[in-house]
């Protein structure tokens, strides 16, 4: 059973397998109905109010959804960071993690490991970091195919550390991906910079834009999208 409590005089909890989690609460005036999430790593319940709802009543329909939040939590992947003798996802491959002090501290790839030296309490670190530069630059690759296809000029990109989206475009011309798209396969990371290229084309999610979105992308999006859905949360187990 999944009580929600306040924490003091404002923040909301749920009380869920003798943890705390607190209860993100967002207004959004264009939302139609109430929309509840558990964040990819299970660290807070998210909850999305259209204008004309109470929150009291909001609250109620979370209740209401107890073992559903009960369930998501069961799904979400244990925290483990990587190091010495582990794997990591790249790409869409697990690959070893070779580590020895004596090796080079930079991380490389060979014959499905990860080899990096240096000192070993950093591994961890040093993988996140090399995993975001190889993210950059393989999403610069992408956004560059796309938006030549497009027939628009390179936006700008930057690195997203979103706990629950994977993509975004700015109206100012800037495109946002989520740097642990690069552990996934490299289908499913094209397919959000080609969403992103899509938007820049048609700010909606209208046929027209869909339209886009089928003509720039080379894959399969329901596949994609689907790889997504299925795998989305063992992106957060290694980094958070």
């Amino acid at each position: 059973m999944i009580d929600w409590l306040r924490r003091g005089d404002a923040e909301p909890v749920v009380e869920a397998g003798g943890r705390s989690l607190p209860v993100a609460l967002r207004r959004n005036p264009r939302a139609r109905r109430l929309t509840l999430r558990v964040a990819p790593d299970g660290s807070e319940v998210r909850l999305t109010l259209p204008r004309w709802c109470p929150e009291s009543e909001a609250l109620a329909f979370a209740r209401s959804r107890a073992e559903w939040i009960a369930g998501q939590l069961a799904r979400v992947p244990e925290r483990r960071a990587p190091g010495a003798g582990g794997t990591l996802l790249y790409r869409g491959q697990e690959l070893q993690i070779d580590w020895r002090e004596g090796f080079p501290r930079t991380p490389r790839t060979e014959r499905g490991s990860v080899i990096l030296g240096g000192p070993l309490e950093q591994v961890a670190g040093r993988l996140q970091r090399w995993l975001e530069g190889e993210a950059h630059a393989l999403l610069t690759k992408d956004l560059e195919f796309y938006s030549e296809r497009a027939g628009i000029a390179v936006p700008r990109l930057l690195l997203s550390r979103a706990q629950r989206r994977w993509g975004s475009c700015s109206t100012g011309g800037t495109v946002r991906i989520n740097w642990r798209l690069v552990q996934a396969p490299d289908h499913v990371r094209r397919s959000v910079v080609a969403h992103e290229v899509a938007h820049c084309l048609h700010f909606d999610h209208s046929p027209a834009f869909h339209a886009a979105l089928k003509e720039l992308f080379e894959g399969d999006v329901g596949e994609a999208d689907a790889w997504i859905k299925a795998h989305g949360r063992t992106l957060y187990a290694s980094f958070g």
